[in-house]
């Protein structure tokens, strides 16, 4: 059975973040998903560009330690709720 979970990266002062952590840690929960949460600073910087990271906040889902999908930006809750569980019936 494959194993999901999700990478948050955010960045400090980003309001779009700030808003979307909540949202993303309740769909994930609902759905036994692990999140890691990346905040994208000087401490990350390699991780950050190592991932290709251009913008907060991004959302990567890991299927077995792989990326399978990424949404960057802030997505309505609907919305992503929708991506979320379309990218885990992959």
């Amino acid at each position: 059975m494959a194993k999901f979970s999700l990478l948050e990266v955010s960045g400090e002062g980003c309001a779009n973040c700030l808003t979307l952590m909540p949202v993303v840690s309740r769909l994930a929960a609902q759905r036994g998903i692990p999140v890691e949460h990346l905040e994208a600073d000087e401490n990350s910087a390699a991780r950050v560009q190592e991932l290709r990271i251009d913008r907060v906040p991004t959302l990567i889902v890991m299927k077995d330690g792989q990326e399978i999908a990424r949404c960057t930006g802030y997505q309505p809750e609907e919305i992503l709720e929708l991506w979320l569980d379309a990218r885990l019936g992959e």
